[in-house]
């Protein structure tokens, strides 16, 4: 027999006039006004303490009130459902509802529209109060991003505050990387017998978003065969073939910053498609980077897809000298780190040892990503007129009107050759990518590289909700570090 002194108390909870169930966060300061059985749930009080921090009270929220045919699920109660379904290791969306039906103290805990009834002891129906299945994967894809964003940016706020507030700096030096997405469709199974795997011309009928991209790729030299793994819309010269692993999917890249003695957390994120170079992140992350931080940072690590002038004027300063990008040198064009040598006023110096004076100078929109000016510098033994004299090394070049350079006239262009990748201070810097790499390693485990979706919006919300609870993890950690 239901016990009517329980269901009293809860409908004086839910129905009460003026009185609404706390936020997330209004229940971690202030857990004792929560009902007995939220209390008594241990799994529900970890994740209250968990994401209990976070400004739930300012989340993004949609239009309540309107009459969707139905209770109206808040996107805070989706998201905070999704968050929970990442800490458990939850497959699927149907997994999740399942256990929310079996810990009832989510349900009016994580706030979902309750459906009062006498039958249950908690005073509400768990599966009548619960959106479905679809409903659930649906939310997923139609919740704004914006409003995700904005867990994450507060994630990453708690952990720079905490820090500050133990006067410990963060943000100075960052490490940018990108991680791989495969998307869920039959092209990317090697099992599968398909003539147009890698056929860009093609969509996947699993996934109308992915597009198709290299995870790595080197150059051998063959004559006889195209390899099975090269694309066939593209398809290469016999002697310089592309050989590489090519998937549909998507990429995703990432800003972290580590802290010393407490761990590395994440400042910017950003989901593209596969077929999207590794610098097209840098710019988008970046400015996030800059918004969340207040200022610009000084020292960044980076892998060699990175190695561009713009990444080395980014952190390029006349206010600070020593700041600076670390990024090994990627050759390109034939050219060597020692290869290329600039005077004091930034000219480049020919292999004889002349200063090369600038002819012209053009603004170049197809070398690079990025619109910039870029200077042709020619020999100074002809330009601007005639000196008479030879070149000192009889270089093959001179009897075709001398050497020529054409480059960014950016100073970071001339860093890019200038800067010192055998000194300690760069090593200190570059050794800070590991901890992107740890941030990856995290994000696998939460399922990151296999996501059962069918859609860019849902795996760009997915990936956003794996970083915001990775930056969580690191905030309760942290916490539970300083309490006594």
């Amino acid at each position: 027999m239901v016990n009517t002194s329980i269901l009293s108390h809860f409908r004086d909870i839910f129905h009460a006039p003026g009185r609404q169930r706390p936020t997330l966060q209004e229940a971690f300061h202030d857990p004792a006004h929560l009902p007995k059985f939220v209390r008594g749930c241990p799994a529900a009080m970890r994740l209250l303490d968990l994401l209990g921090p976070l400004h739930w009270a300012d989340f993004p929220e949609r239009n309540l009130q309107r009459n969707w045919g139905q209770p109206a699920i808040p996107f805070a109660a989706f998201s905070a459902a999704c968050l929970l379904k990442l800490h458990e290791h939850l497959v699927s969306m149907g997994d999740l509802r399942q256990y929310l039906l079996e810990h009832p103290a989510f349900i009016w805990l994580l706030g979902f529209p309750l459906v009062t009834s006498r039958r249950h002891r908690c005073g509400f129906d768990p599966d009548a109060s619960l959106p479905s299945e679809r409903h659930f994967s649906r939310l997923l894809r139609k919740v704004p991003h914006a409003a995700l964003r904005f867990l994450f940016d507060d994630s990453a706020r708690l952990l720079l505050g905490f820090l500050a507030s133990q006067g410990i700096p963060a943000g100075e030096c960052i490490s940018l990387d990108t991680k791989h997405i495969l998307a869920w469709v039959k092209e990317n199974n090697p099992k599968a017998n398909l003539e147009q795997r890698f056929d860009n011309t093609h969509q996947p009928k699993g996934d109308p978003d992915c597009k198709l991209g290299c995870k790595r790729r080197r150059n051998q030299r063959s004559s006889r065969s195209t390899p099975a793994h090269t694309p066939a819309s593209h398809p290469l010269p016999g002697s310089a073939l592309s050989v590489g692993e090519f998937y549909w999917g998507y990429a995703s890249g990432t800003v972290v910053t580590k802290v010393p003695g407490f761990g590395e957390f994440l400042l910017a994120e950003l989901t593209q498609t596969f077929d999207q170079a590794d610098v097209s992140y840098f710019f988008p992350l970046m400015h996030q980077t800059e918004q969340l931080l207040g200022f610009c940072p000084r020292f960044g690590s980076f892998d060699a897809a990175f190695d561009a002038w713009y990444v080395y004027e980014y952190f390029s300063r006349e206010d600070d000298p020593a700041a600076f990008a670390a990024v090994p040198f990627a050759e390109k064009g034939g050219y060597k780190p020692d290869q290329r040598r600039f005077s004091p006023q930034g000219l480049p110096i020919c292999k004889g040892g002349l200063v090369m004076p600038l002819q012209f100078t053009y603004y170049d929109r197809t070398v690079s990503r990025v619109e910039h000016e870029r200077g042709k510098y020619v020999c100074p033994l002809l330009f601007p007129q005639p000196t008479g004299q030879t070149c000192p090394i009889h270089h093959p070049n001179w009897a075709k009107k001398g050497c020529t350079v054409t480059m960014p006239t950016s100073r970071g262009a001339r860093l890019r050759y200038q800067l010192d990748r055998d000194s300690q201070r760069y090593r200190e810097v570059y050794i800070q990518r590991t901890a992107v790499e740890r941030i990856n390693s995290q994000a696998l485990a939460l399922g990151i590289e296999r996501p059962h979706l069918r859609s860019g919006e849902a795996i760009a919300n997915l990936n956003t909700l794996i970083y915001t609870l990775i930056n969580l993890h690191l905030y309760q950690r942290l916490r539970q570090k300083q309490s006594p």
